[in-house]
């Protein structure tokens, strides 16, 4: 089969396991959790790069793929199904002689160079797929480009004080870089990598055959491609984004980008004509509002029925609020059921679960110390038996 030639395709690092998420990725890939009523965390990079113009991505998959495989299906709901390119899972692959699991983000490439090479792209851009942001890449490949970069790395300047929990770009005036420096304990610059690299593919590939001969390599961009670039004098720009990032890798950070969304002006607009986030959502009716229910501020997907009180929430597909259920400050997540006076504050609420009736889960943060005080977390598919007390922090 012959394959057009790419100026430019994607990679998508979509296998971590996500442990910090604790029970939301016991069983799904951490890309696949919900997110924001209708949508999952890796519909932000697909849809930003159909809405980059590139068509043609590799989605890297390991942990617990079975159901981000069946959400990516052929690509469809993203415009990435096209014979010319379109979307590819690609797991680890299996040897004659034996299976080999992705050993870090620069090995995962490398296992799939051939791939790459099918398309002989100018250059190529490395995605995660755990981040929630809107961005258009090709402002940034423009850029790449524009300094003849070998590489290019997207950074968010973030408070100093919370500059040595990222890696770290230190650069000239001209944002080229000179150090890069993985969570330094006294950072000299306050540009941190959003993990968004776009490489010249003859760079790339060289670098990760080179890196994969090393037996004591970690096969980790942050800590082993990038050094090794600087190392060699190659040039390495750091392009400033100044948008909306949010890594969702804890609890903590995933409900505070689901709060994100709310309000009138929110934080991050996901109702952006411009700037449109795909998912693949199974029609469904309209959400039914009982005129007994009482919503502030809140989002209330399509498929729900809200018989209860909603303040500051997040109500996802399928879910059903029962009368007299209060929900507040809340993520609950697709085909959940609250019963008949459970109270929800200040937690996460995974896909189907039911909440019996008087149930509580969570807490208002007023009641507790900042020490005790936490998101309670419910996960998937459990069932809160009546009259049950979930405190903060806790994880059932």
């Amino acid at each position: 089969m012959n394959f057009q030639k790419k100026d430019c395709i994607a990679m998508l690092l979509a296998g971590g396991q996500g442990s910090r998420l604790m029970v939301l990725t016991e069983n799904t890939a951490k890309p696949a959790v919900p997110f924001g009523g209708k949508y999952r965390i890796i519909d932000f990079p697909l849809s930003n790069c159909v809405n980059s113009g590139i068509d043609t991505v590799g989605i890297l998959t390991q942990y617990q793929p079975l159901e981000l495989n069946e959400y990516i299906g052929n690509g469809q709901p993203w415009g990435l199904n096209s014979s010319q390119g379109g979307i590819h899972v690609l797991p680890p692959y299996a040897r004659s002689k034996k299976s080999e699991w992705y050993k870090g983000t620069a090995n995962a490439i490398y296992q799939n160079l051939k791939f790459i090479e099918r398309y002989d792209p100018d250059d190529v851009l490395i995605l995660s797929g755990d981040h929630i942001y809107i961005m258009d890449y090709s402002d940034m490949l423009s850029y790449h480009k524009e300094k003849d970069a070998s590489c290019t790395i997207a950074v968010l300047d973030v408070p100093l004080e919370e500059a040595s929990r990222f890696g770290i770009m230190n650069t000239r005036e001209d944002n080229s870089v000179y150090e890069f420096e993985e969570k330094p304990k006294k950072p000299k610059s306050t540009k941190a990598s959003m993990g968004i690299y776009i490489f010249k593919w003859q760079v790339l590939k060289d670098y990760l055959i080179a890196d994969e001969q090393n037996e004591k390599s970690d096969n980790d961009f942050g800590k082993n491609i990038i050094p090794a670039l600087l190392n060699d004098n190659h040039k390495l720009y750091a392009y400033q984004f100044d948008g909306y990032w949010k890594d969702v890798g804890t609890i903590q950070s995933l409900w505070e980008a689901n709060m994100d969304i709310l309000g009138a002006e929110p934080v991050i607009n996901l109702r952006d004509a411009n700037n449109m986030i795909y998912a693949r959502n199974y029609a469904m009716p309209s959400a039914y509002i009982s005129g007994e229910s009482n919503i502030v501020n809140s989002y209330v997907a399509e498929g729900s029925e809200i018989y209860g009180d909603v303040e500051n929430s997040i109500i996802s597909t399928g879910c059903t609020i029962e009368k007299g259920a209060k929900i507040k400050n809340s993520v609950i997540m697709p085909n959940a059921v609250i019963k008949e006076n459970a109270e929800v504050q200040y937690a996460i609420v995974g896909e189907g679960v039911t909440a019996e009736e008087g149930a509580k889960i969570g807490d208002d943060k007023e009641n507790y110390s900042a020490e005790d005080f936490g998101i309670a977390v419910v996960g998937k598919d459990k069932v809160i038996e009546k009259n049950t007390v979930i405190k903060p922090k806790e994880i059932i």
